[in-house]
């Protein structure tokens, strides 16, 4: 366990190559947020560039990052940001090998006539093939106990009935898909920082994307939540802030878990 005050670009520079396993991060949204330091006003193209090159540097292979990210609106337009970063991640290398959806329990109202905005992204970037993949199946299945059936579609746009050999049942509970339904985090302004990643999100990541004992880091720590949940995991973790702040409130609230003798 390692919490480091510092900005993320130059801490990231002295990490040894391929020392990551997995990144849990979600970095400034725009001008979304107000943070205890001026983080949010210097993050620009050139700062999120030198970040991702950074990460894909020190990912092992088959290393993944999980990129939690919203776009701000202005003059009637999203800014687009989101996608110029999971563009630019293919530049460097990564695959893009996921475009997962949190959907939230909350939304905000638009600031001119659209639907009412209650997602955000989570981009899961790989460096090459994920070395580990550990799909949570708790999706209630609601052809549980018949046999496995399904149709497929052809090139020309009609369908088939795909075979089912082996005569299986569908099971009870199925892998989830990539769109969750998490509620957002509603004690941040208890805790002191004005965007916690839900420990749900965070948690749920890192089971699905590494294994017991791999190194997880967040360069945008804030709250320390994916420490948290490192802890819990069994996994490794780097964390890093700008803010002497958030770093002492991450510290904090790590120390609750790690301080609990039953914990594991």
């Amino acid at each position: 366990m390692k919490l480091i005050n510092d900005n993320c670009v130059s801490a990231i520079k002295q990490m040894d190559d391929a020392s990551i396993h997995l990144v849990v991060t979600s970095p400034p949204y725009d001008n979304l947020r107000t943070y205890d330091t001026d983080t949010a006003s210097g993050w620009n193209a050139d700062v999120w560039r030198d970040v991702i090159r950074e990460l894909y540097r020190v990912m092992v292979d088959g290393g993944v990052v999980v990129w939690n990210v919203k776009d701000s609106n202005a003059n009637g337009s999203e800014s687009g940001t989101s996608f110029r970063q999971a563009l630019f991640a293919m530049e460097c290398g990564f695959n893009l090998h996921d475009t997962m959806i949190w959907s939230k329990d909350t939304f905000a109202y638009p600031d001119v006539a659209r639907y009412y905005d209650t997602f955000e992204f989570v981009f899961v970037f790989s460096k090459g093939k994920p070395r580990a993949f550990n799909p949570i199946c708790d999706r209630k299945n609601k052809w549980a106990g018949t046999k496995v059936h399904g149709t497929s579609r052809k090139a020309d746009g009609t369908m088939y009935e795909k075979s089912n050999n082996n005569k299986s049942n569908v099971k009870d509970f199925g892998m989830r898909f990539n769109v969750w339904d998490i509620p957002t985090e509603k004690k941040s302004g208890d805790v002191g920082h004005p965007a916690m990643m839900p420990e749900r999100l965070a948690h749920d990541m890192i089971v699905s994307w590494s294994n017991e004992g791999d190194v997880v880091l967040d360069p945008f720590m804030g709250s320390g939540t994916t420490g948290r949940m490192c802890v819990k995991t069994k996994r490794d973790f780097v964390g890093i802030d700008v803010s002497e702040n958030y770093v002492d409130l991450a510290r904090r609230r790590i120390k609750e878990l790690t301080d609990q003798p039953t914990l594991f």
